[in-house]
């Protein structure tokens, strides 16, 4: 995989250029409007699923742009890029491709909550999006803006319901027709930028936003509820102009982790990688932030931005005289730039400049590009039902920024599902749900569609249930089996694998399993392990590598003849077995929960007239809301345990009536 030859961007572009004159004369099955990270996954998963799609996208050569952070994963986030990857998505690989800084954050806890990251070469990952696009089966890309979404009027025996019908792009051109479409247009929907008091329209630094059509066909034609919200990024520094010694060394991993499943290794190696800093923010960074707010249109207004990734100006603001981290973070392997994170910032230039030279790593400190904010029309994502589909609108899902989320990580998931869900409609196939229980991006489609968001939406561990069982390293067998038997996004290749690896690793476990020892053997086996005093009796294999001080090398070379074979999976195996325990008395509540989860509500159920008990605020919700399960109108907030008592049995009874009328 990682010896795939990547063509010149330029040669990209001319292969490209050939292929679109055309385009706009087709019919597809699915659109995809943006090329972001969203964007990107959801046209590929459209296309592996089987529909013929079609990306439309402003600028060619900004598909799969690392607009802000060269970066991916994270803790929480590296959980969805890996179950991204594992239904046969781009991103893991491209982040295996360009990755120039590979670390496991959190390491201080267990391996369910460890974070896979990499600082990325920007370059190197656009390089590697665009050629997978290019070379993806059923995939056509054009380059323009979208003006205007097609719909037709409402049904009137389906009063409430448009249908999509494909899109018109700016300058007049003619309508191009498809059976679903899927918006992924970031920060792009009425964007503006902020920097100091000046104002300009734009979804990123020299792009202009997405036409006021879409958001008036949004918000007027099909009556969206629409929100504001925003973002910024810091000034790119000039790499020369930082004096290292004045910061902190952080470097990578000494062994990288790659992020795809069908890697071992990653592009980078391991002596190749560079090095990350640390530095701090002082008393002199608060006086700057502090005397330029009213010079700062962007940190004066109201409108929501991310609690867990603000600027510096909201950072000082709301925790006065408190140090700050900033990571010196390298833009590639031949990059001139560095990316201080922790330093978004929307004051004017000088201003910009004058706080970088506060910090004494900085205090030469030169701007290629000063920081600014963006702010942006979003869609409350309770709107979508849990295939991330408009309700009100047949063939229209939304993906990314567009539902209220920050983050790359973010954006791939929900463009993956999203695209995998439009193609399905549009062949005619029924849509599919991924559940809290069995994955991260359930998690955060559930989180999105049922409770919707204040403030722009991130991952984190702490909001899965089930981290036990949902850990990074188990996200092939979670996911890529029903990726392909199932859901149809899964190449036969990468299947392979994984029942591969599910076999291998099932035999591993069993035969630690009928590796058994008496505690006074194991004693004597494992001479440098402290077996507990308190265990008599016969413990296994498994057993044992659930100690701290056991590694399955360790076993395989006590007993080679019957573990040597499965070396391979050392790390999973360790894992499997500490987890092992936990996982098994979490079964029993994710069955339970599914059990829950699988008591379908009806979409057209009329809540105001139920014959049970529910409060008229509980009907309201309800009614808003309009939850696909019993198990997703737990989590609505507002909704009492009482209600749902109700509805549980309202549900049965009304499952009990039907069958008595289907026996009769």
């Amino acid at each position: 995989m990682l010896t795939k030859k990547v063509p010149p961007l330029e040669s990209f572009l001319a292969l490209v250029s050939r292929h679109t004159s055309h385009l706009a004369r087709q019919r597809y099955d699915v659109i995809v409007v943006g090329g972001g990270h969203a964007g990107t996954e959801a046209a590929a998963a459209a296309s592996r699923v089987g529909a013929k799609t079609l990306l439309v996208t402003q600028k060619i050569n900004t598909i799969g742009a690392l607009s802000c952070n060269p970066s991916l994963g994270g803790v929480g986030k590296g959980h969805l890029v890996k179950e991204v990857d594992a239904l046969d998505g781009v991103c893991g690989r491209a982040g295996d491709w360009a990755g120039i800084h590979f670390s496991i954050l959190n390491r201080r806890k267990g391996p369910a909550v460890w974070g896979p990251r990499a600082q990325l070469d920007r370059q190197r990952y656009r390089q590697f999006i665009q050629s997978e696009l290019l070379s993806t089966p059923r995939l056509k890309i054009l380059e323009g803006s979208v003006e205007e979404l097609l719909v037709t009027e409402p049904n009137p025996e389906e009063p409430g319901h448009h249908r999509i019908t494909g899109i018109r792009l700016a300058g007049g051109s003619l309508p191009i027709s498809a059976g679903c479409v899927v918006l992924t247009t970031g920060t792009f929907l009425s964007g503006s930028l902020f920097m100091g008091q000046t104002t300009s329209p734009g979804g990123r630094m020299g792009d202009a936003p997405s036409s006021t059509g879409m958001s008036h066909t949004l918000r007027e034609r099909l009556g969206l509820k629409m929100g504001r919200l925003r973002t910024g990024t810091p000034p790119r520094i000039v790499k020369d102009s930082v004096d290292f010694h004045e910061a902190t060394l952080h470097p990578p991993d000494s062994q990288p982790s790659p992020f795809s499943f069908l890697n071992r290794h990653t592009h980078c190696k391991p002596e190749e990688q560079l090095p990350c800093y640390l530095t701090f923010t002082n008393p002199g960074v608060d006086n700057v932030v502090r005397q330029s707010l009213h010079l700062n249109c962007h940190i004066q207004q109201d409108t929501k931005g991310p609690r867990y990734c603000p600027s510096i100006e909201a950072r000082v603001l709301r925790f006065p005289g408190r140090k700050h981290q900033v990571w010196l973070e390298p833009e590639g392997m031949t990059s001139d730039l560095i990316y201080p994170q922790g330093l978004s910032m929307t004051m004017p230039p000088d201003l910009q400049l004058r706080l970088l030279r506060e910090i004494p790593a900085l205090r030469r400190a030169e701007i290629q590009t000063p920081g600014y904010g963006v702010q942006y029309d979003f869609v409350c994502p309770t709107q979508l039902n849990s295939a991330l589909q408009v309700k009100s609108t047949q063939g229209l899902f939304l993906a990314g920024q567009i539902n209220g989320t920050t983050g790359y990580e973010e954006a791939a998931a929900q463009g993956l599902w999203a695209g995998v869900n439009a193609a399905r409609a549009a062949l005619s196939m029924p849509t599919m749900v991924l559940s809290r229980t069995e994955s991260y991006i359930g998690v955060l489609i559930d989180d999105l569609v049922t409770r919707g968001v204040t403030e722009p939406y991130r991952m984190f561990t702490s909001r899965a249930e089930f981290r036990a069982s949902l850990r990074p390293d188990n996200a092939d067998l979670r996911l890529t089996l029903k990726g392909f038997e199932e859901v149809g996004c899964v190449s036969s290749m990468r299947y392979k694998e994984a029942v591969r690896v599910r076999d291998s690793l099932n035999e591993a476990l069993a035969a630690l399993q009928d590796v058994t020892l008496s505690t006074t053997n194991w004693r004597h086996k494992l001479p440098h392990v402290h077996v507990s005093e308190a265990k008599t009796g016969i413990q296994t294999g498994l057993e044992l590598l659930q100690y701290n001080d056991v590694s399955f090398e360790m076993l395989a070379t006590a007993f080679p003849e019957c573990l040597s074979a499965y070396r391979e999976f050392a790390q999973r195996l360790k894992i499997e077995a500490v987890y092992r325990p936990h996982c098994v008395l979490q079964q029993k509540e994710i069955e339970r929960i599914q059990k829950e989860e699988s008591m379908s509500l009806p979409q057209d159920l009329d809540y105001f007239s139920l014959p049970v008990s529910l409060s008229q605020e509980v009907r309201e919700i309800l009614d808003r809301v309009r939850p696909s399960t019993l198990g997703a109108a737990t989590r609505l907030q507002g909704i009492t345990p009482a209600a749902i008592v109700h509805l549980l049995n309202y549900v049965l009874h009304s499952e009990r009536k039907q069958k008595r009328m289907q026996r009769s």
